[in-house]
């Protein structure tokens, strides 16, 4: 039952072949006996699930009908959940319950879906590897010596090792694709705007972003279908229709024009990923599609703005955790000045410390001009590339990541090396455009993804994509050793 994905979780759920309470038993039991190896979840909600799947058999027995209904998923701990931990993976708010529900979390619970838990998490979403979590490092299923990437992993290494089908995650500067393509999963960042923020505790809010993890292109559909949609709560939300995305998976892809561009293939990038990518190039043409090169002259100034842009908006963002409203909060302060310098030096781990400190920095009045200002304009020559780009393709294929997982601890004494992970996927966030990554190989034993661009709201010809190549490949069934 663990191996089934969310499209056959649906079918089994409609034809009855089991009840949504048989299966969440089922993948609660499953987590109790593997999370311990992999650290992915912070809280199991054991109680709630049972709950939800027994309502979503009731609507089921009274004929109600939908994709979502009575199927099991987890978020990622920074979407809040009424009465449940939402600790963001930081010490801060270890004590924090929230008081409502995050508009994901409202919608997908309306659908049906069934939660079982709460994932792991990089400390605010601060993070490639999941490695500055309060709780732990989370590990890699395809090696436990490796890390999952983040900072969504807690999601992605409970999918891929089988103990759920779907998870919601977020992606800031490439948070679900990167950790989906560590994993072998499918992950998927919309476009910014098209999924609500509203209750997603925010890391930078103007590249934040929520979307699904799952196994397949497919499932990610009927993930999306439940995620997206316009909240008047959320001021950044777009008022644009949802289309039904699952209706769209299987187009043809003649004619789809694929463009490839050169500064994807520099010397950071792993020769025997950057084979693998011509490879999934070489599959899309057998389906028709066209592929060209192209140019994205502005991407090398794409990490430099977004380390600039990024902690500028967590400094502002994290002012609110002062030990006085809500969470973690020192014992005995002397007086307020106290209270917040010990509160926060207690609370907040090294690499959340870290990014504070060169926001607060970028932003300081004699340095606003020089880097924050210069940073938002090279922002917006990346998303002037991206639109040239599109005038002449449909898509944009290249590695997600420049290097498969690595091992942990590897990169802890280095956080620049870690930074250049992100070196394929932050532009997508800069420019606020769709983004999927979906799995495309193996280098020595780990997973490899590949990642498609599109214009924006075209979350649909990203999916149909990757349908059609996993429709043709076998890459996405694959499964780790011992899960």
């Amino acid at each position: 039952m663990h191996q089934l994905t969310l499209a056959e979780i649906a079918r089994g759920l409609a034809d009855k072949k089991f009840s949504s309470e048989e299966l969440t038993k089922v993948l609660l039991a499953r987590i109790a006996q593997l999370d311990p190896q992999l650290n992915s979840f912070i809280s199991l909600t054991e109680d709630l699930a049972l709950q939800q799947a027994k309502a979503a058999d009731a609507r089921r027995a009274n004929g109600e009908n939908g994709s979502l209904l009575g199927a099991p998923i987890a978020h990622k701990d920074l979407f809040c959940t009424q009465g449940i931990r939402t600790s963001c993976g930081s010490k801060m708010l270890d004590n924090f319950k929230a008081p409502y529900d995050a508009t994901v979390v409202a919608k997908l619970a309306a659908a049906g879906a069934v939660t079982l838990g709460k994932t792991n998490m990089d400390e605010f979403a601060m993070g490639s590897a999941n490695e500055s979590s309060y709780y732990g490092a989370v590990k890699n299923p395809w090696n436990l010596e490796h890390v999952p990437g983040g900072s969504s992993g807690g999601s992605a290494a409970a999918v891929a090792a089988r103990l759920l089908p779907a998870a919601t995650g977020t992606d800031t500067g490439g948070s679900i694709r990167q950790p989906a393509a560590l994993t072998n999963l499918t992950g998927l960042k919309p476009t910014y705007g098209r999924v609500s923020r509203w209750g997603m505790i925010a890391y930078a809010s103007s590249l934040d972003q929520g979307g699904p993890l799952a196994r397949t292109a497919e499932d990610c559909a009927i993930l999306l279908q439940g995620m997206a949609g316009f909240d008047p709560q959320d001021s950044t939300s777009i008022d644009e229709p949802v289309p039904d995305y699952s209706a769209s998976l299987n187009g043809s892809l003649q004619g789809l024009r694929i463009g490839v561009p050169k500064e994807y293939f520099g010397a950071g990038l792993d020769p025997r990923i950057a084979e693998l990518i011509h490879n999934s190039v070489k599959e899309l043409e057998k389906l028709g599609a066209v592929v060209k090169e192209i140019s994205l002259p502005n991407m090398q100034h794409a990490i430099p703005a977004y380390y600039v842009i990024a902690p500028a908006e967590a400094s502002s963002n994290l002012s609110r955790f002062d030990g006085v409203r809500f969470g973690y909060r020192c014992e005995d302060p002397k007086n307020l000045i106290d209270l917040y310098k010990r509160s926060r030096g207690e609370g907040f781990g090294p690499e959340v410390q870290r990014r504070i400190m060169v926001g607060a920095y970028a932003l300081s009045a004699g340095y606003y001009d020089a880097y924050y200002l210069k940073a938002q304009k090279i922002r917006r020559l990346i998303k002037n590339d991206f639109m040239a780009a599109f005038n002449e393709v449909d898509i944009i294929l290249g590695p997600t990541t420049p290097n498969p997982a690595w091992k942990l601890g590897a990169k802890n004494s280095d956080p620049v090396a870690a930074y250049l992970e992100d070196v394929y996927t932050i532009t997508a966030n800069l420019a606020g455009l769709p983004g999927l990554s979906m799995p495309a190989g193996f280098v020595d034993g780990l997973p490899v993804g590949v990642q498609l661009l599109a214009p924006y709201f075209q979350e649909g010809r990203l999916l149909n994509v990757a349908h059609q190549y996993q429709l043709n490949t076998d890459w996405h069934t694959r499964t780790p050793t011992g899960f």
